[in-house]
């Protein structure tokens, strides 16, 4: 990057700038004989031109870019205090205003009352990696994150942020792409494994890569290669199914396309998660809550889980994320949550696969989370009687690098200063954490071009993309006496839950159902709230419960469909239970997050269907009770087998 456009991303707009743009074009990495800087940052030795982020107006190794990424980081090592170390081990929420500016403002919803204020962690506790809930605009959001890595700067040694984010390109099971609906919008993981094509996959990771880049989002706290076992499980349309072999397909692609073959300046680390693999949960019971903290292997099955993470492995992730889970009856595993265990960290990940990249915990771990009067507890499972400076011990001990959503490093400079922690097993960590960031990067020129982000994140070509594959995704189950594609602009046609404004583009479209020629109605897997959740602000926001429609909403599908010919969408968060829905229905499509109009594409044959169920749907709730939550294709008798699909 040439000088000029450095200073103008860093905001360093002053005299300084009139003169070197007045001196003409530099040769590369050396400035005009004619410039000086005001701010003291950007220095020159010889004609090499660097960043003095320590202000000791000379040239220090870690400052040098022509230098070996190993050699740098032995030398800011040396020069970081414990507390400079110990705060680089934690990933904490950040509030991000949404004017764009960084000063410290009242919390105005729910996610950003979760969020501390970025520049008050930098002060207080030296962090330096943040992870982003709700976000304002790409552009302001863009000239946000400058302005945290601008502050960054004045700190001692100027180590610079790393931003992360869970998804922002999900079509409806994201929930953090809710807050961002300018990305570029795709199917849910559970439709690009529909899809099954690596190109697409690729396709999809390049572009949210370019977007992820354009504000400043350095690492993805994805992809989620759980395996989709347990089908009550909540979190299953993050994942890329059940089938171990086909999501180890799409887990290469997806970070090879994030990442590129080595980490640089234009990748965006993957976080692969959640080690060992989250599906095989007791009855469908997530462990973010009190209320389930076991994993079961009733199959024996334990390593059929792995192999996706062997896949991530070998693309090279950069960061392993474990699950909140206790493994239950597993010889020679404590039964402690991963993330606390020697056995899963050390002995497996660490020993077995030799992996050497960051491990970072899921969020809340070691400390409660309170939200008014209600407290959501720390995810402490298994160890809940140890107090907050033995967990971070033992979370430390296992062989994680980071903790996740917590903001405690006076705790491991205590734990050093007291002989608890030798601080050479930090360094180990912090070494982990600042390869990444030379990797990336980020020490070099941690900034980007604030204009061009608004013109970049979910610009036409990119949204095509995503709604093309948003149609491509979309899974024929059923289609009877070749009832689809339907004649377009032909029919008068009843839509329940579809945009009537999109429907009128493809038929007449009629209030009373009985005057209809056709139906075409979306449905969700159902859910319900279970009683242990029921007290629980936070449980009550996941899908648990039964896969079956049940009651009055049960019989009013059902006489709609004997009223009317009916096409019946249902969209997959988890696999729904709906054999008399399909009984009666003409047609039956299943989506993963793909909006009306890719719907009404596909139904009126402007596209044609090509997804295949990366899930199976069972027949009953019996067959879901009865399964072993760790087996694969494991329900009695599906009503429609993993990998069905039907075309025009």
């Amino acid at each position: 990057m040439s000088l000029r456009k450095y200073i103008i991303y860093s905001g360093c707009i002053s005299a300084s700038i009139l003169i070197l743009l007045s001196c003409g074009k530099s040769a590369e990495n050396k400035l005009p004989s004619c410039v000086t800087t005001e701010s003291g940052l950007i220095k020159t030795f010889g004609h090499y031109i660097f960043r003095d982020l320590n202000k000791n107006n000379k040239l220090d190794i870690y400052e040098d870019s022509r230098q070996p990424v190993e050699l740098r980081i032995k030398d800011l090592l040396i020069q970081m205090t414990i507390e400079e170390k110990a705060g680089m081990m934690f990933y904490s929420p950040v509030r991000v205003n949404k004017d764009g500016t960084i000063e410290e403002q009242p919390a105005k919803d729910f996610l950003s009352g979760l969020s501390p204020v970025g520049t008050n962690e930098i002060d207080k506790n030296h962090i330096t990696h943040f992870n982003l809930f709700s976000v304002p605009a790409p552009d302001t959001l863009a000239i946000w994150y400058n302005r945290m890595q601008q502050y960054e700067e004045k700190t001692r040694l100027g180590i610079p942020l790393t931003i992360a984010s869970d998804p922002r390109n999900q079509g409806a099971g994201g929930f953090f792409s809710q807050s961002a609906k300018t990305f570029s919008i795709w199917p849910d993981p559970l439709g690009l494994a529909a899809i099954g094509d690596e190109k697409i996959i690729g396709q999809f990771a390049d572009i949210s890569r370019q977007e992820y880049l354009a504000v400043g989002i350095r690492q993805g706290l994805h992809p989620q290669v759980d395996l989709a076992t347990e089908p009550r499980w909540p979190r299953i349309s993050g994942t890329f199914g059940e089938d171990a072999e086909l999501s180890s397909s799409m887990t290469k692609a997806y970070i090879k396309s994030y990442q590129g073959e080595k980490i640089g300046p234009n990748s965006v680390a993957m976080m692969t998660k959640h080690f060992p693999g989250g599906g095989p949960q007791k009855d469908g019971l997530d462990p973010h809550f009190d209320f389930q903290k076991g994993q079961v292997y009733p199959g024996n099955n334990f390593n059929y889980h792995l192999i996706p993470f062997e896949a991530a492995l070998k693309a090279g992730t950069a960061a392993i994320m474990p699950y909140y889970g206790v493994p239950m009856g597993q010889a020679n595993v404590e039964e402690v949550g991963f993330s606390y265990n020697k056995a899963i960290i050390t002995a497996l990940l660490r020993n077995k696969y030799h992996y050497d990249g960051v491990v970072c915990t899921d969020w809340g771990l070691v400390s409660d989370t309170k939200l008014g009067s209600f407290t959501f507890a720390a995810r402490a499972w298994g160890v809940e009687k140890l107090n907050t400076e033995e967990r971070v011990q033992k979370l430390i001990e296992a062989g994680v690098d980071q903790l996740g959503g917590e903001n405690l490093p006076d705790i491991i400079v205590k734990l050093v200063k007291e002989g608890k922690i030798n601080e050479s097993r930090i360094d180990s960590s912090v070494v982990r954490l600042l390869r990444l960031k030379f990797q990336l990067g980020l020490f070099d020129n941690p900034f980007v071009d604030a204009k061009k982000a608004g013109e970049i994140v979910g610009n036409p070509e990119f949204k095509k993309a995503g709604e093309d594959a948003q149609r491509r995704s979309l899974t024929l189950l059923k289609n009877d006496s070749h009832t689809l594609p339907l004649a377009l602009n032909k029919l008068k046609i009843y839509v329940k839950n579809i945009d009537v404004k999109v429907a009128a583009a493809y038929g007449t479209v009629v209030d009373d159902p009985k005057q209809a020629d056709f139906a075409i109605i979306r449905l969700k897997t159902p859910s319900y709230l279970i009683p242990e959740a029921k007290d629980n602000i936070i449980a009550g926001m996941f899908h648990f419960g039964d896969l079956d429609f049940k009651g009055k909403e049960l019989k009013d599908i059902l006489m709609l469909e004997k009223t009317v010919p009916t096409i019946v969408d249902i969209y997959l968060d988890r696999p729904a239970v709906i054999p008399e829905i399909s009984r009666y229905s003409k047609a039956l499509i299943a989506n993963y997050g793909s909006g009306d109009a890719a719907l009404m594409d596909v139904v009126f044959g402007k596209f044609k269907p090509g997804g295949h169920l990366p899930i199976e749907l069972p027949s009953s709730m019996n067959a879901v009770r009865n399964q072993k939550e760790d087996m694969p294709y494991d329900s009695k008798n599906p009503l429609y087998k993993f990998g069905f699909g039907l075309s025009y």
